[in-house]
């Protein structure tokens, strides 16, 4: 072992020793780029201060990534032998980076774009200059950039001129929403910012036609002392050119939509035929005109009802948007466009339309126009997905003394009712082996079938409106699990009635199932086994129960907000079961010898039982982020139960949890490791924390370091007898905590994210006191975790 490590610590410094002479073949004047340094303005106050950071995009040449402090990649890329092209070169050219060169012009050009950015944000004093340092390392560069901001220009005065009078009682009317006002400091993007809001302002309210390019800005600063008149100049659209190529001008009109095309099966690829335009029917319902070659698939009420656009309304942007989105959401189309054309209108039919701006005092001379009317003709082009599709799901998990692997296999047929619903069905296979030695059955198996029937609407006994919601969707489930465990079998069958919507931002998400209805009948357990459970509340989660309950759930995810950028999710999760069944078994239902009612001769649960999580991603780099995760949650039975039923209580450990420990192996509590074969180590209360950073390492694939840290708990005051050091105390739960790191490894194939983190142990609560901390490194304080996704 001694040996092997020697080897290793040979071959890692020679790799870097090479990595260090990357510049021997480089002619005389040649330099590689070896730093780039940006020193910001010190003079200027922090809070105005314009970052590094943000300067760097900005700089044409940017070092060659490094390894451990040297120049590795650069070492990959020189190993390729240019005139041989095999596969093996390939990939040394696909690792490595070909060496950025110093180039004085692109020194140039930076600095030159480092003015200009300072120049936009307001700063027409602002200074830059550059240094290149050949000196200090053979055939290597070090460039510095010193940028000076200076005193910035501020707005002294707003006005507006407009070109088109009809616009002027639109646009003054929404100026308290104006991003820009007097007083501020004079900053491009944020005039270009406001721009892009009137243009969004009037394509909401019918200005089909109008964009930023209607907007230009005036500035005057020849009145000194920084400061700058802007004036803001609305134009006139431009409808064509005249002979001499002159700008034929004319006002800005508002449109109607006059007529609204479905074409459900578009097929882009035959759609410009003359022949596929000769098979196309139009059939008319209520104002849509559904497009078909042949019969359509969907039915014409359901069609209608997924486009909330309407004829003879005015043209709305937003609205086109949410059209769009609530079309894909409905899960049936792969793609859809929708586009507008202006329908021709004669001189003799010129349609003008009143406007007096919001806010404004009725028939008020001021803010009173004549506005032309326009009529616009849509087409909405939806091609449909693949009717029936497959996908498969693997995890796995495994120990020193333990591992484990399921198999999903989905089905799913799209519009199998032609009302787009949405069949979803699935098998579900487990497999787990036991290595310990005193195990009497090594293997535990689980099989499961699962059926859910989702349609993209509300089905209820009465109307309910959607129109301030995103994708209505109604779902029944049902399911069925088998599992045969070392010591016990048991079913598990559910039902359950769901509905579900998001806001119309997209950014919040809600669920609600009114009826949630589990059966758990325990067929065998180990009389053996149950007997030497002296936690009594384990024994009571063990029997056959009847849950009928309703449940909740919410979601808040901004990552549409900022795309590709640090994003918040926020879950939340509550549950409530048995009190209906209550309310109505003191009048019908059996009671048992112990005190419970029975349902059908099972006892029902009666519990309430919530958590919540919000994990928080902050994006570092193109492809660096720190992430972490925050998690809380707790059941409470009371009433008929004295515990919670085996499914709903609280476990850590596995691929998305602690992932030091395998499922159900960690707590409760501080109580001692259990010498079992099956672990059921789990809790009616936890809590967690998870930090991760996640890195590139080439091409797809990425790493990550992570940290967990966490525990389950009983909860004190239960009916059932629970062991006192499993028991949560505020002033101590700390002391109680497992702690562990890891590394991992994840392959990004684009449509998913595969998962390999290692998670190992630092602090196992589970342990006698004194041996808590793991100093010494061993297997058996290790786990590996395999998972599709990221666990948070």
């Amino acid at each position: 072992m001694r040996e092997l490590r020697r080897i290793a610590m040979v071959a890692l410094l020679s790799v870097l020793c090479s990595a260090c002479s990357v510049t021997r073949h480089l002619h005389e004047g040649e330099y590689l780029v070896q730093k780039v340094d940006i020193q910001t303005d010190k003079q200027t106050p922090k809070a105005d201060r314009i970052q590094a950071e943000t300067f760097e995009e900005y700089v044409r040449q940017t070092p060659n990534k490094h390894f451990l402090g040297t120049n590795f990649y650069v070492w990959v890329y020189n190993k390729a032998k240019l005139e041989k092209d095999n596969w093996w070169n390939r990939m040394k050219r696909r690792i490595g980076e070909q060496p950025v060169l110093l180039d004085m012009s692109l020194t140039e050009k930076s600095a030159r774009n480092l003015k200009t950015y300072m120049d936009s944000r307001g700063y027409y004093d602002s200074e830059v200059e550059y240094s290149v340092d050949t000196t200090r390392k053979r055939n290597r560069a070090y460039v510095t950039y010193r940028v000076k901001q200076g005193e910035p220009y501020y707005i002294e005065s707003l006005g507006y001129e407009f070109r088109d009078e009809g616009l002027e009682p639109v646009v003054l009317a929404d100026t308290a929403n104006s991003l820009i006002s007097e007083g501020d400091r004079f900053d491009i993007t944020l005039l270009d910012k406001e721009r892009t809001r009137i243009a969004r302002y009037l394509n909401d309210r019918g200005y089909f036609n109008f964009s930023v390019n209607n907007i230009i800005y005036r500035v005057d600063t020849m009145g000194g002392d920084h400061r700058a008149k802007v004036s803001m100049v609305v134009r006139r659209n431009v409808t064509g050119y005249n002979e001499r190529g002159d700008a034929i001008m004319d006002n800005n009109r508002i449109y109607r939509i006059a007529e609204i095309n479905l074409l459900p099966n578009y097929n882009p690829a035959i759609a410009r035929s003359e022949q596929y335009r000769t098979l196309l029917d139009t059939t008319y319902y209520r104002g849509l005109n559904i497009v078909t070659d042949g019969k359509p698939n969907v039915r014409q009420k359901v069609l209608h009802e997924a486009i909330p656009l309407s004829v003879n309304t005015l043209y709305n942007a937003s609205q086109v948007e949410r059209a769009y989105n609530d079309i894909m959401s409905v899960g049936y189309f792969k793609s859809t466009r929708i586009i507008f054309e202006e329908m021709p209108v004669g001189e003799d039919v010129r349609q003008v339309m009143n406007y007096a701006g919001e806010g404004a005092e009725p028939y008020s001379p001021k803010h009173f126009s004549d506005i032309e009317e326009g009529m616009l003709r849509c087409y909405v082009l939806c091609s449909p997905t693949l009717k029936q599709s497959f996908n498969v799901e693997l995890e796995g998990s495994t120990t020193s003394s333990f591992f484990g692997v399921s198999a999903t296999a989905g089905y799913q047929n799209r519009n199998i009712f032609k009302g787009m619903e949405t069949l979803d069905a699935s098998v579900t296979f487990g497999y787990e082996y036991m290595k310990a030695p005193n195990a009497v059955k090594r293997r535990a198996n689980e099989l499961g079938f699962a059926v859910g029937l989702s349609f993209p609407r509300f089905i209820t006994p009465f109307n309910i409106s959607t129109r301030n919601i995103n994708s209505p969707r109604t779902k029944v489930e049902a399911s069925f699990n088998y599992q045969d465990r070392p010591y016990y079998r048991r079913d598990l069958s559910r039902v359950a009635w769901s509905y579900s919507w998001q806001s119309l931002n997209g950014r919040y998400f809600y669920q609600l199932r009114p009826i949630d209805f589990n059966w758990i009948s325990v067929g065998y357990i180990n009389e053996e086994f149950f007997n030497s459970l002296q936690n009594e509340y384990l024994r009571q989660s063990y029997r056959s129960q009847a849950i009928l309950g309703l449940s909740a759930s919410y979601v808040y995810n901004n990552q549409n907000k900022n795309v590709g950028g640090s994003a918040t999710l926020l879950r939340a999760n509550f549950e409530s079961a048995g009190n209906f069944l209550n309310l109505i078994g003191i009048a019908f239902l059996d009671k048992s010898a112990e005190g419970k009612y029975n349902l059908f001769g099972t006892p029902y649960s009666q519990y309430v039982r919530g958590d919540v999580s919000i994990s928080r991603k902050i994006v570092l780099g193109e492809k660096t982020a720190l992430a972490g995760r925050l998690f809380a949650g707790v059941g409470v039975p009371y009433g008929n139960s004295t515990a919670l039923p085996f499914d709903r209580m609280f476990y850590v450990g596995g691929s998305n949890s602690m992932r030091g420990w395998a499922p159900r192996t960690l707590g409760p509590g501080n109580t001692p490791a259990q010498d079992t074969a099956y672990p059921v180590q789990m809790g009616d209360m936890r809590l967690e924390a998870n930090v991760e950073f996640r890195f590139p390492i080439w091409g797809m694939f990425h790493g990550a370091t992570f940290l967990d840290l966490g525990n389950v708990w009983y909860l004190g005051g239960s009916k059932a007898q629970v062991p006192a050091d499993g028991v949560f105390h505020i002033d101590s739960f700390y002391k109680q905590l497992g702690f562990n790191t890891g590394v991992g490894l994840r392959l990004d194939i684009e449509f998913a994210i595969l998962r390999l983190d290692w998670g190992i142990q630092l602090h196992n609560p589970n342990r006698p006191e004194g041996e808590r901390w793991i100093n010494n490194f061993k297997w058996k304080n290790t786990s590996l975790n395999f998972g599709v996704g990221y666990p948070f």
